[in-house]
């Protein structure tokens, strides 16, 4: 660590190398290279009419604070999102007036639980359109909804020679389970690279694809990147060759219409705390014709039919794969996180992120030697709501480090969960900022107005 002083303020920053090979500035396209200082930004946002985010933040208890004595400005959405009262009213309901085990208790609590419980099951599956609430499996959180896939279907479908295709840009919760699997079986791991616009290759994509292909593990939207896969057209490739598909949709559930049977994808996993529910619970959603064929994940209480000391049968999907006590409470928090979004619509909330990403990428490219990683928004070509980039010569944990501590912005740093995606990129890490609904845009222009102070004062040592 080292000191450094300003107006008076000692901060504390990590000391790192400098990460960047040399790259070509650009004037056409802020993805290519490092731009120069732009020493002027626009003022503030004027909006016409009251903005999504600017109605929905009364919701959110969090964003209303002071941090290091600044106006808390949260743009880390892409790691976890916030929470409004609604569900925070949920959980508090549920622990004060009808905490209760489920499915084993005839009393009016247990009934009250399990009611509920099954309730929020349902509404997950509403919210995605699966045909039916048996097809959703809750799960810890995504990273074991892969890896139930990849330890249930995988170890019992996979044989040598089998082919898992993945993009580099995966989260090694869609990267690790399946080398695990392949190591077991015999099954070969096969790696889609990025395109010229830095999003996955769709055209090497499909002509990986063979009869050799027994699987396709691919995310929807990238945490890093912020390119949007058309799955629609992976699936109907893979199918034609009898594979399956399992769709990582952590960054694309909580941020627009996700319709699985439009989708058409055989497995489908996401998280809780993207979506403003709680913590420590995910979901699991799979075709029932394929989850019948799968073999319990963990075993235990509420899986089984019946045991016998010498075996034992087990329940029917979704119970099966539901191993002990449920996380209650957090399911029905997600319930509510639901009827949230619901109610807001997720047309009208992937709408507005739009707007606000694009907002978000043309300012960050008024800043100093930006390198903003993935595609170009264009007419053809959209970016979720979040940009992952680097400052030549200036450390992403040192820019986030004091933006936190002398602006109170937060976003985040590090290599996202992707490491074999920064490799190919050519960097250790990037600094990521990342937004949902309830930002606005003037959130971005404090940032990015953060943003020039922040370099400026590291610039002013060189």
């Amino acid at each position: 660590m080292r000191k450094t002083m300003t107006e008076g303020v000692v901060v504390n920053l990590p000391s790192f190398p400098f990460l960047f090979h040399t790259v070509s500035p650009s004037s056409s396209n802020c993805r290519l290279g490092f731009r120069r200082f732009s020493a002027s930004l626009s003022t503030a946002v004027k909006e016409g009419s009251v903005s999504l985010g600017h109605s929905t933040r009364p919701d959110f208890p969090i964003l209303h604070q002071e941090v290091n004595g600044s106006k808390l400005v949260y743009l880390d959405n892409a790691a976890t999102s916030q929470k409004p009262t609604a569900v925070l009213r949920a959980l508090q309901n549920y622990y004060e007036a009808y905490n209760s085990n489920v499915h084993r208790g005839i009393h009016y609590l247990s009934a009250k639980a399990t009611d509920e419980y099954e309730l929020a099951r349902k509404k997950v599956a509403t919210f995605i359109n699966a045909s039916d609430s048996t097809e959703i499996v809750f799960t810890r959180n995504a990273t074991e909804a892969i890896n139930l896939v990849a330890y249930s279907w995988g170890l019992s479908n996979l044989k040598p020679g089998d082919e898992i295709i993945l993009t580099i840009a995966e989260h090694p919760s869609a990267i690790v389970p399946w080398q695990i699997v392949a190591q077991k079986t015999g099954a070969i791991l096969k790696f889609v690279n990025l395109d010229e616009n830095e999003v996955p290759d769709m055209e090497e994509l499909k002509e990986m694809i063979s009869e050799r292909t027994k699987l396709l593990v691919v995310q929807h939207v990238s945490n890093v990147l912020g390119s949007v896969l058309p799955i629609e057209d992976i699936v109907i490739w893979a199918h034609t060759v009898g594979a399956k598909v399992l769709v990582d949709a952590c960054q694309s559930v909580p941020h627009m219409v996700v319709d699985v049977q439009d989708l058409d994808a055989d497995f489908l996993v996401a998280s809780s705390h993207k979506m403003c529910g709680p913590t420590g619970i995910g979901f699991l959603f799979g075709k029932s014709n394929l989850l019948l064929t799968m073999p319990p994940f963990l075993g235990g209480g509420e899986m089984i039919s019946d045991v016998f000391l010498d075996h034992s049968t087990y329940a029917e999907p979704p119970s099966r794969f539901e191993a002990g006590t449920p996380a209650i409470g957090e399911a029905i928090g997600l319930g509510a996180a639901i009827d949230y979004l619901s109610g807001i619509g997720m047309q009208k909330i992937h709408d507005y992120e739009m707007e606000l990403a694009n907002y978000l990428y043309e300012k960050l490219c008024s800043a100093p030697n930006i390198r903003i990683y993935g595609p170009k928004p264009s007419d053809n070509i959209h970016r979720a709501a979040l940009c992952s980039f680097n400052v030549e010569n200036i450390h992403p944990t040192d820019l986030a480090t004091f933006l936190d501590q002398q602006h109170g912005v937060a976003i985040r740093s590090g290599h996202h969960c992707a490491q074999p995606l920064h490799r190919h990129l050519g960097v250790n890490a990037s600094a990521r900022a990342s937004l949902y609904f309830y930002n606005t845009k003037e959130d971005v222009v404090e940032f990015i107005r953060s943003l020039n102070d922040t370099v400026s004062f590291f610039y002013a040592f060189k």
